[in-house]
């Protein structure tokens, strides 16, 4: 079966908080605090949503639970859920999967991350390894479903907009007058959730971006306007290795988005320690890229109240250790 097309629209404020009722079933509000030594560090008032405190560790927890309590609602004999993933979004499909007593099928590339496969087969899911990256995986899954009469499960959609903006109501409700916002692009459903809330609640907040420098499609794309398709080779932010964008989220970033930043595999290892040792919380790749890309532009926060999103803390501990110790040691 073929994803479900996409609306053309973002969510309302009313259907994000509709969605709160699905996602707190799940877990709590995750925390935003107020770190002393990163706002040294920045020389501004910095705010982490902490998107790695949910019950799978990232901000998509949130999100297929909402997608999937739509889907059984216009299709009640759906057979099973198929996805393709890096760890995260497969995490929160499982999630749902078992919520719904659905079975769940994940493909994943090869040399995935292994603690993030042993999160999904935990889950309940039936890993399948694909390709050497997320886009061939992603390929894979759509022949699976159809073959196997399974519900493609996309990472991008307007119900998986909504689970994700529910982290965005509680952020700019409970920070107000947040000057810039940095958040990571994987395949766009964070970044877009905050423009949907953002202008939903009528705030001034500027949005940026943050991409790998080993994985630039979106820059490249919001750059010329148009979708281009660029290799994924960072080794660190998994979570941002988008080798073609989707071309909704990228319609909506062209009209909405501040800029997009690009941040090296090294200065993402960097943030990672920083992270650690100013808030002492386990942050992956993509979750410490809005700080690296905020120290990056330093000189144009000062003074300023600045949101970074930690979106999630799924590192295997060997990798952690090593970006822990540092380069050199």
């Amino acid at each position: 079966m073929k994803e479900v097309s996409l609306k053309a629209h973002l969510p309302t404020i009313d259907e994000v908080r509709a969605a709160n009722e699905l996602v707190y079933r799940l877990m709590r509000p995750t925390p935003q605090y107020c770190w002393p030594l990163l706002c040294e560090r920045l020389g501004a008032e910095v705010w982490v949503k902490h998107e790695n405190h949910t019950p799978t560790g990232a901000f998509k927890a949130r999100t297929a639970v909402v997608y999937v309590d739509e889907l059984m609602k216009r299709e009640p004999t759906t057979r099973g859920l198929i996805t393709a993933t890096r760890g995260n979004h497969g995490q929160a499909v499982a999630l749902a999967a078992k919520q719904f007593a659905l079975p769940a099928t994940i493909l994943v590339p090869h040399g995935n991350s292994r603690e993030k496969n042993t999160a999904m087969r935990a889950q309940g899911a039936t890993l399948i390894a694909h390709g050497s990256d997320y886009q061939a995986a992603r390929e894979k899954a759509m022949a699976l479903a159809d073959q196997q009469g399974l519900h493609m499960v996309p990472p991008y959609h307007y119900d998986i907009l909504r689970g994700v903006a529910t982290y965005w109501l509680e952020l700019f409700t409970s920070v107000k007058d947040i000057d810039v916002a940095y958040v990571p692009i994987g395949m766009g459903s964070g970044i877009c959730s905050a423009v949907a809330v953002r202008n939903g609640l009528g705030l001034k907040t500027k949005l940026v971006g943050v991409v790998s420098a080993l994985a630039p499609s979106y820059a490249e794309s919001f750059e010329r306007g148009k979708v281009v398709e660029e290799p994924a080779t960072t080794k660190i932010a998994d979570g941002m290795a988008c080798r073609k964008p989707d071309e909704e989220a990228l319609s909506i970033l062209m009209d909405n988005v501040d800029h997009i930043a690009r941040v090296s595999d090294e200065e993402v290892e960097e943030s990672m320690r920083h992270m650690f040792t100013d808030t002492h919380n386990v942050v992956e790749g993509a979750g410490a890229a809005p700080l690296a890309a905020a120290l990056k532009e330093r000189e144009q926060l000062n003074g300023k109240r600045v949101a970074i999103v930690a979106s999630g803390s799924n590192v295997d501990r060997e990798v952690f250790a090593r970006v822990l110790r540092g380069p050199g040691e």
